[in-house]
């Protein structure tokens, strides 16, 4: 058989237990449950195609995830049956996922591959991939995987201006101290952890929000930058009281008005550089060539429908798209990587960078 006569297309219910034994010959552990084929089977923002031969004998399976609210999608897996290896099955049915990702708007796919399978290794470098990361300990058998990624709709480079590393937040309400210290800590390399993560948060919280704990004040964050030895600047669009849109409770709110209210003073008494304008991508774009650390709030709607503001840290920018490390790893849907440099693209800034009914945006930006 050669590679021309295999046919690809989207995957099918009637096709689990082909699937099933796919995943058996193919894997000796890492494998896929029939409940996870079944899941991805109807999965909204999954991709999942099988190529088969002319008879309709299955011959190997692509999954792709498409990360919502971003332009990134993830090949989870692909997978060939042993004796079917060789013929170029893997090769087209790659080149099929990619185009199907592209057409739902994604820019870059990215996966992993353990460094040991060099077979997989050339075929994704041959297509284009490259090398990006490596993560340790990261399969069943403890051994380390590779992380590419490939611009499947060729629009710039992937070039980071600041080498950020990426932290994950401990609690539901410290985006915003993690966002800060991945972001001091791509200007002086110094540890993060649990202890300065709430220590920031106790300095920057506005105490009450929504719901539960409170929200960090950009002016907050800032100031606890200047303490800890950077310099900082900060756009807000609104001179009001931050994050008191959804708050009912008259006590609650003149608490909120109160604590905005002692961050103002206290970056007035520090001479904080604060302008009161629309944030644009432009500022963003300007403090990151001046070799700036920057913070951005956004709203989570466009990942969660949950419109919750959210402090992500940007690592770079490019032609077409804004890349930002997210703190926020969800458990048993995201991998730390999953959430590391995801690209926003531009046309989607303005949706993204601003909150609530006020439309409130603001970003920080810090260098040493």
């Amino acid at each position: 058989m050669t590679s021309f006569d295999c046919q690809i297309r989207l995957a099918a219910s009637s096709d689990l237990p082909a699937l099933l034994e796919i995943e058996q010959q193919s894997f000796s552990q890492d494998r896929l449950s029939s409940r996870s084929l079944k899941r991805w089977l109807t999965a909204h923002h999954g991709i999942f195609m099988v190529a088969h031969s002319a008879k309709g004998a299955l011959l190997g399976y692509g999954l792709v995830w498409c990360h919502k609210g971003t332009r990134l999608a993830r090949l989870y897996s692909l997978a060939i049956l042993p004796s079917e290896q060789g013929k170029g099955i893997a090769g087209q049915l790659l080149t099929a996922l990619e185009k199907k990702t592209a057409e739902r708007g994604r820019l870059y796919m990215r996966l992993e591959v353990a460094v040991n399978n060099n077979a997989a290794i050339q075929l994704y470098k041959k297509r284009g991939y490259r090398v990006f990361g490596q993560y340790s300990d990261y399969y069943d058998d403890h051994s380390d995987a590779l992380r590419m990624q490939k611009n499947i709709r060729p629009m710039g480079d992937f070039v980071t201006v600041n080498k950020t590393p990426w932290y994950q937040q401990t609690t539901e309400f410290t985006c915003g101290p993690a966002a800060i210290m991945m972001a001091m800590s791509s200007l002086k390399a110094e540890p993060m952890s649990q202890h300065k993560e709430l220590d920031i948060w106790r300095e920057a919280t506005t105490i009450f929000m929504t719901s539960g704990h409170g929200g960090c004040h950009p002016l907050g964050l800032a100031l606890a930058a200047i303490k800890r030895g950077f310099n900082a600047k900060v756009i807000i669009n609104s001179r009001d009281t931050l994050f008191i849109d959804g708050v009912r409770n008259e006590k609650k709110k003149a608490i909120l008005h109160t604590v905005h209210n002692q961050f103002v003073a206290e970056a007035i008494e520090k001479k904080l550089a604060v302008k009161y304008q629309e944030l644009k991508l432009l500022d963003i774009t300007q403090w990151l060539a001046d070799g700036m650390a920057v913070v951005l709030l956004i709203s989570t709607y466009r990942f969660d429908g949950k419109k919750s503001p959210h402090w992500v840290c940007v690592t770079h920018i490019d032609e077409h798209c804004l890349y930002v490390h997210d703190s926020f790893c969800e458990p048993n849907k995201q991998l730390a990587i999953d959430c590391q440099h995801v690209p926003i693209a531009k046309s989607d800034f303005s949706k993204m960078a601003s909150f609530g009914s006020s439309r409130l945006s603001t970003a920080i930006a810090i260098q040493k």
